[in-house]
């Protein structure tokens, strides 16, 4: 079955009337968002994706429903990456946790409308160049490598983001934060607030990011609307999840490297089903096998974060007591 324009209608009125329950209703009011709260809408959020898996399985099919959900989960994985640069950059701004949801609001609004640019250049670039694939494979398998040698401890300063640098070239910036808005007018100047410069670097790193989720997601699927709605429905999560997390990040101190096992699995997977498909060979690696692949990679990461993160907390409060 054939994926008509009205899934795509329903799915966009779908998510802007989801946006603006989520602003206007169920968040209106500059609050600091509690951890209990935050992981129920993080529920909510997964929920919904798992129903909308469950219809994409009885409208279009199992392979269908195994492709959005292998997207998803890669999608999802790969976004708790920036949940760690959010954390940095409200840190560096000094935004307060009141208001950091509305920030994300906005930072996540944007990030829907990139996502659709990409990703309807990537299945444009596959449907005309097939050795793009090994172009994007080879790409995924040089970050995720080049993620091992990152170096953790390098000073965070988002000022040094030539995006940044050039917005303050054209336009003045105040640090004045009494007033929670993106824009403020003093003695008949509009200025920009560290608000909206927050916003500027929240939206420039969801595009780095994209540069490397969405190669990956193509890898399982080049159905834009599975891509696209994959992408999207971890994206709407991500806000509830960084509320959820970011306080226990040190259970996640490990994520990195099953990140980075992630995309290199997916880039040398890109690479050699094209090698395959081109040459007529049989093996292939299926969307079944990278599920089990990378929910294997987030679990051990997972558990042995836990386990280091109890074993330090468990000697700290020896140590407090002697």
């Amino acid at each position: 079955m054939e994926i008509s324009i009205g899934f795509w209608i329903a799915f966009v009125v779908f998510v802007l009337v989801m946006l603006t329950l989520d602003l206007f209703v169920f968040h209106k009011k500059n609050t600091v968002v509690k951890v209990k709260e935050a992981l129920w809408w993080s529920l909510f959020w997964i929920g919904l994706a798992f129903i909308f898996n469950v219809g994409v399985y009885f409208l279009v099919g199992k392979v269908k429903a195994l492709e959005f959900l292998t997207g998803y989960l890669i999608e999802e994985s790969l976004s708790v990456d920036n949940l760690f640069v959010f954390i940095l950059i409200f840190g560096f701004f000094k935004i307060e946790p009141k208001y950091q949801h509305r920030v994300l609001f906005w930072g996540i609004l944007g990030a829907i409308i990139m996502r659709a640019v990409f990703i309807f250049a990537g299945v444009a670039l596959i449907q005309q160049f097939n050795w793009i694939m090994y172009v994007f494979g080879a790409f995924l398998v040089y970050t995720g490598i080049h993620m091992l040698f990152e170096n953790e401890d390098k000073e965070y300063n988002p000022n040094h983001n030539p995006l940044i640098r050039g917005f303050k070239k054209i336009f003045p910036v105040t640090d004045d934060m009494s007033r929670p808005h993106f824009f403020v007018r003093t003695n008949k100047i509009l200025y920009a607030t560290p608000f909206f410069i927050a916003l500027l670097v929240i939206e420039a790193s969801d595009l780095i990011f994209a540069v490397d989720s969405i190669p990956a997601v193509l890898s399982v699927s080049k159905d834009p609307f599975i891509v696209y709605t994959s992408n999207i429905f971890a994206i709407l999560g991500l806000r509830s999840m960084y509320f959820a997390l970011s306080g226990i990040m040190g259970y996640f101190q490990y994520l990195k490297y099953a990140l980075s096992g992630i995309l290199t699995f997916i880039g040398l997977k890109m690479c050699i089903n094209e090698f395959s498909s081109e040459n007529d060979y049989t093996f292939h690696i299926s969307n079944f096998a990278s599920l089990g692949v990378i929910v294997s990679f987030l679990t051990i990461s997972i558990l042995l974060s836990v386990v280091v993160q109890k074993n330090k907390e468990r000697k700290a409060l020896r140590h407090k007591k002697l």
